[in-house]
């Protein structure tokens, strides 16, 4: 057995669909968490019963992309019953949904959650009278605590057994009664989609103009739909004659007075004298305000990098020093090799360095849970609208951007994901083309490391500057490819603000586990892999012998130089001469394992590339690393590790990458700054250029991605880099 759940954006159906399946699914307090449906198994009466998590959606018009993929799984037939989760507090709203679903015939169970809430607010919901009124179970719920889940499961169980019952039938005024009638009388007779949806539901959604349903009838009975639609024009050309409205309009305004009549006849009664959002409208008369909001939201930011640097610097050093001893440890025991090489070169300079900064991360995905689940991420975004507008994005555009790191730690890959939540396609391509600059959890570790390491003093603000120039780049090329590439009108933004909640510790422990899990298991598979690639491209193919011969014959010759020492002056160490050949041959040992380097296949890519990256400060180091950078971003903190380790000193190897860089004449601030810019903005990922194929629908737009993007940043790079030799020296 099948069992659907539905509901609006933020009525909590997530968190009911985790105490149902005991899935450890993150719950975020703001719209457009689920994108798309999600299954778990649970046994109810001793029977197994499959939940199915439907897309959060206000309606089953099909304007988007979860409002096609929750009507597509409720149409499919393997739905016995369905779940409406309603926000108790907000059933003026809430109930449109259930009401569209009571009209296609299915059998429905309205669970209202957050009761709770609503009881704190002096809110009392008559569940018997509004369950005879609709002919439907409806239950008191509180998802959080599990109050009335398995009431609501077992009622929905009883329903799918007793088969589809009838649809519920509202009236849509006389000329749409009397059309509504006609065309379902057509469709029985003529068996127009009865395998799918009832006549009469069929009927309402050509009448409202849904293109999807016109289109599925048009392929199943041509010449019965453009009878139908013939009927439909006529009457619309009626209604804009008479009424001056449209059809839709209608339909919307007569189902929003049912659902206000039924909820007037004593179904709903507030105690006098509460207001369930007055603290939330306080809040929001500072926190929206057209003025100070964005200064608190920019505030707010700043201090979110602050925190993280200030809290995460000693853990940091843990395990940079950790990691330090392990490389000391191998070096010491293991004989030199090729494995010798792998694992301490390859593996450990890539890959410590990348988890090292795990710490940093855990902090800011802590202020992001505590963001997303306390409302104010939804804040954020309705800020944010009135700047979208103006570069040609929809409000809605800014929760994709979340996603991908606009407040710093996303990915990508959900956040292209997310913008199926768009209606128009092309304010969604101009999303899902310029949110891979947003500084997601990859790019993190690496702007992190340069910002600490180079700006020591006001990392928090190179960080601030750096996600800045992230929302700034992505608006702007928003901005020219809606003036150009992809022309389209707007949409509308229609966005409910939840009221302010307290988040749970739990969520927030649960949302920093999950992210760091996600990251770790990336760096324990994806990364280590990359790492053992990076490594091999850095040794293979091996220095010639007759070109390793100069270098080791000089240092053979060192060595037997420092062996032939007096016997009084080998223990001095101060003896001048000492430490002059000690100085001689680190450096011609320096010499062959950056020669070694240079004669990879890595080193050459990289020496092929350096002249067109010399003017952004780069060397041939730096471009290997990019270069794996395009697999995964994180991979360029580990290729950069595992590039110094192979060409530097051997004994300074153990010491963290940072130091490596400051101690490097060819590093400055304003090298690290241009590096720090093109990390942010050069192409996505392979795994996000896959999503983005996905989304765009054609491989023409992962190519503009790549391109573009990687221009943008050597632009960027070059201006920054060039300004800051002149502002640095």
């Amino acid at each position: 057995m099948r069992i659907a759940l539905a509901g609006n954006p933020n009525s909590g159906k997530t968190t009911v669909f985790n105490g149902y399946t005991g899935a450890r699914q993150h719950v975020g307090n703001y719209p457009g968490v689920t994108v798309e449906k999600k299954e778990g198994n649970v046994l109810c009466r001793g029977r197994p019963v499959t939940i199915v998590d439907l897309p959060g959606t206000y309606s089953l018009t099909a304007y988007s992309q979860e409002e096609l993929v929750a009507r597509s799984e409720l149409s499919s037939g393997k739905v016995q019953a369905v779940i409406d989760v309603v926000e108790a507090s907000a059933l003026d709203r809430n109930m449109l949904l259930a009401v569209q679903l009571l009209e296609m015939g299915i059998p429905v169970v309205i669970a209202c959650n957050m009761m709770d809430e609503a009881r704190k607010a002096g809110i009392h919901i008559d569940a018997e009278r509004l369950s005879a009124l609709l002919d439907a179970p409806v239950v008191p719920m509180v998802g959080r605590s599990g109050e009335g889940l398995d009431e609501a499961l077992s009622a929905a169980i009883d329903l799918a057994e007793g088969g589809f019952r009838k649809p519920l039938r509202i009236s849509y005024g006389q000329d749409l009664d009397e059309l509504l009638a006609d065309m379902e009388k057509i469709i029985t007779e003529k068996n127009v989609l009865s395998g799918r949806y009832h006549p009469r539901w069929t009927a309402i959604k050509l009448v409202e103009g849904d293109e999807e349903i016109r289109r599925e009838a048009l392929l199943a009975d041509e010449e019965t739909t453009n009878r139908l639609m013939t009927a439909r024009e006529k009457t619309a050309a009626h209604i804009a004659d008479t009424l001056k409205a449209d059809m839709e309009g209608i339909v919307i305004d007569y189902r929003y007075g049912y659902v206000n009549a039924l909820l007037r006849d004593g179904i709903v009664r507030r105690d006098p004298g509460k207001d369930r959002l007055a603290v939330t409208d306080k809040l929001d008369k500072v926190l929206t305000n057209a003025f100070f909001g964005p200064l608190i939201m920019l505030g707010l930011l700043l201090l979110v990098f602050q925190f993280t640097f200030t809290a995460g610097a000693f853990p940091q050093a843990w395990l940079e020093d950790g990691f330090a001893v392990l490389g000391e440890f191998l070096n010491d025991i293991m004989p030199d090799g090729l494995v010798k090489s792998l694992l301490v070169d390859g593996v450990i300079a890539g890959i410590g360095g990348v988890i090292s900064f795990v710490p940093l991360i855990l902090i800011m995905f802590a202020f992001i849970s505590l963001m997303e689940d306390s409302g104010y991420m939804a804040r954020i975004a309705y800020m944010l609208d009135r700047v979208f507008r103006f570069f040609g994005l929809h409000g809605a555009s800014v929760m994709p951007y979340v996603i991908s790191g606009g407040i710093a730690g996303g990915c990508a890959i959900p956040g292209v994901m997310a913008t199926r939540t768009l209606r128009s396609p092309k304010e969604k391509l101009a999303t899902l083309l310029t949110l891979p600059y947003m500084t997601c959890g990859a790019k993190l570790p690496v702007l992190l490391m340069l910002a600490g390491a180079f700006f020591p003093d006001s990392a928090a603000l190179v960080m601030f500057f750096i996600w800045a120039a992230g929302w700034t780049a992505a608006l702007c090329v928003a901005r020219i490819l809606r003036s150009s590439l992809v022309k389209g009108q707007g949409t509308p933004f229609v966005m409910e603000l939840p009221p302010y909640r307290m988040p749970t510790l739990f969520g927030v422990l649960l949302h920093c586990w999950e992210r760091a899990w996600m990251y770790l298991k990336k760096a324990g598979t994806i990364l280590v892999a990359l790492s053992v690639l990076i490594w091999a491209s850095m040794t293979f193919p091996s220095l010639p012998e007759e070109k390793a011969g100069p270098h080791l014959r000089k240092i053979e010759h060192l060595n037997d130089s420092l062996e032939q020492l007096p016997a009084n002056a080998q223990n001095m160490e101060d003896s001048p001469k000492r430490k002059a050949l000690e100085e001689e041959l680190a450096q011609a040992t320096a010499n062959l394992s950056r020669e070694k380097l240079a004669w990879s296949l890595a080193g050459r890519t990289g020496k092929w590339l350096e002249p067109f990256t010399r003017p952004a400060g780069f060397d041939w180091r730096t471009d290997i690393a990019l270069i794996a950078g395009i697999a995964a971003k994180e991979a360029v903190l580990g290729a950069l590790g595992t590039a110094y380790s192979l060409g530097e000193i051997k004994e300074d190897n153990s010491g963290p990458l940072a130091e490596r860089l400051l101690n490097d004449p060819a590093w400055s601030k304003a090298t690290a700054l241009a590096l720090m810019l093109f990390v942010l903005l050069y192409s996505p990922c392979f795994v996000a250029l896959v999503i983005i194929r996905q989304e765009a629908g054609s491989w023409v737009w992962v190519a503009f991605s790549m391109i573009f993007n990687t221009l943008l940043a050597y632009a960027a790079a070059v201006g920054v880099f060039q300004a800051g030799r002149l502002l640095w020296g």
